[in-house]
C-alpha cells in the first residue's frame, strides 16, 4: 500500500490503513515544494478554528503534526521524498522517486491512494508566503472569523470570488472585490448577490502590485489597469479567490482527469477507473475544500481499498 501525498486526506488514509495493518507507505513530498508541501496547504495555516476536537483551535502545522505521529504509531512509513513518475497500468503499480529517467521505479504497491492535494493560485508577490495566516488567505470559510468589523479585501471575478466575499460579509465591516477587468466574470446570479449586499464595494480595473507590512498586512499597493495609475488600500485582511489546481499531473493520460483539473471518482466511492488506485482530498473535491471534508474522504479511500485487498487478495 502506497499513499501519495500527506494532507488531511493521505494521513488519514494512512491511520485507517496503518490500523488495518496493511503497512502503507506514505511518500509525503518535499519542503521545497509550494505545489508538493508535506503536511498540504494547513502546513501554511496559523489558526485552524474549525477542525472538530480543538475547541480553542489549533495551529495547522502542530494539526498535521499530531496526523503523522498518529499515523506513525500504528506502523505508517513516512519518507518526506517527491514522487517524480507513476505507471498505473503496471501491475504492481510503479513509482519513481525524484528522478523519472530511471529505468527502474523505487517503489511498487498492490493498492495506490492518491492524495496529492490542490493549490491555490496565488498572485505570486513577494512575501507571499510570510504574509499567509498574516492577514492574507485562500480561505473565507476558514479564516473570515478573524476579520469581525475590519475592512478587508478579495481578489477575483469568478463565482469563487463573490461566494467567498458574500460570506465575509458576515463578519467585515467592509469587503472590497478587486477586479482585474471592468466586468464580472462570475454567473448573473452570484452578480446580483454580491451587487446587493451594501457591504461589498467593487473596485475595478485594478491588479494588486504589492503586498504591505512586513510580519502582518496592512494594506495592498495597487496598480489601475487602464491609466496605470499606482495607488495604495489599507486592509486588515486579503482574501485570494482566483481559482485552484489540483496535483494531477502526474496522472496526466493515466486517469480520467474532468475539464476543470479534477480527479474522477466512481460515484459515492473514491475508486478511480483503474482498479486498486484510489483518489481522496482535495485532488478530488472542487466544491468543499475544507481540511475535514479531506480527512473523511482519506478515510474512505482506506476503507475502500482494504476492502478491495480482501476481495483481490485474500492470500
Amino acid at each position: 500500500m502506497i499513499i501519495v501525498g500527506s494532507g488531511p486526506a493521505g494521513l488519514t488514509a494512512a491511520i485507517y490503513t496503518a490500523r488495518a495493518r496493511l503497512a502503507p507507505l506514505v511518500i509525503e513530498g518535499e519542503p521545497s515544494s509550494t505545489s508538493d508541501q508535506p503536511g498540504g496547504q494547513l502546513m501554511l495555516t496559523t489558526d485552524v478554528e474549525n477542525y472538530p476536537g480543538f475547541p480553542d483551535g489549533v495551529m495547522g502545522p502542530e494539526l498535521m503534526d499530531n496526523f503523522r505521529a498518529q499515523a506513525q504509531r500504528f506502523g505508517a512509513t513516512t519518507l518526506t521524498r517527491k514522487v517524480a513518475k507513476v505507471d498505473l497500468s503496471a501491475t504492481p503499480r510503479q513509482i519513481w522517486i525524484d528522478d523519472a529517467t530511471k529505468p527502474e521505479p523505487d517503489f511498487t504497491a498492490t493498492a495506490v491512494i492518491i492524495a496529492t492535494g490542490a493549490q491555490s493560485l496565488m498572485l505570486g508577490l513577494p512575501n507571499e508566503t510570510e504574509l499567509i495566516g498574516h492577514g492574507l488567505s485562500t480561505c473565507a470559510t476558514c479564516d473570515g472569523f478573524f476579520f469581525r468589523d475590519q475592512e478587508i479585501g478579495v481578489v477575483g471575478g469568478g463565482d469563487s470570488a463573490l461566494e467567498e466575499a458574500i460570506f465575509l460579509t458576515r463578519f467585515a465591516s467592509k469587503v472590497n472585490v478587486l477586479v482585474r477587468r471592468d466586468e464580472l466574470r462570475a454567473s448573473k446570479i452570484m452578480q446580483d448577490r454580491a451587487r446587493a449586499n451594501d457591504k461589498i464595494h467593487f473596485v475595478w480595473n485594478t491588479v494588486v502590485t504589492e503586498y504591505l507590512g512586513d510580519s502582518k498586512l496592512s494594506g495592498v499597493a495597487t496598480k489601475d489597469t487602464v491609466t496605470n495609475t499606482a495607488g495604495t488600500m489599507e486592509l486588515a485582511g486579503l482574501f485570494i479567490a482566483i481559482g485552484h489546481k489540483p496535483s494531477t499531473q502526474l496522472f496526466v493520460d493515466q486517469l480520467e482527469i474532468k475539464p476543470n483539473g479534477y480527479l474522477v471518482t466512481q460515484p459515492d466511492s473514491t475508486r478511480t477507473a483503474i482498479d486498486g488506485v484510489f483518489a481522496c482530498g482535495d485532488v478530488v473535491d472542487d466544491y468543499y475544500r475544507q481540511a475535514i471534508t479531506a480527512a473523511g474522504s482519506g478515510c474512505m479511500a482506506a476503507i475502500d481499498a482494504e476492502r478491495w485487498l480482501e476481495e483481490h487478495h485474500s492470500g
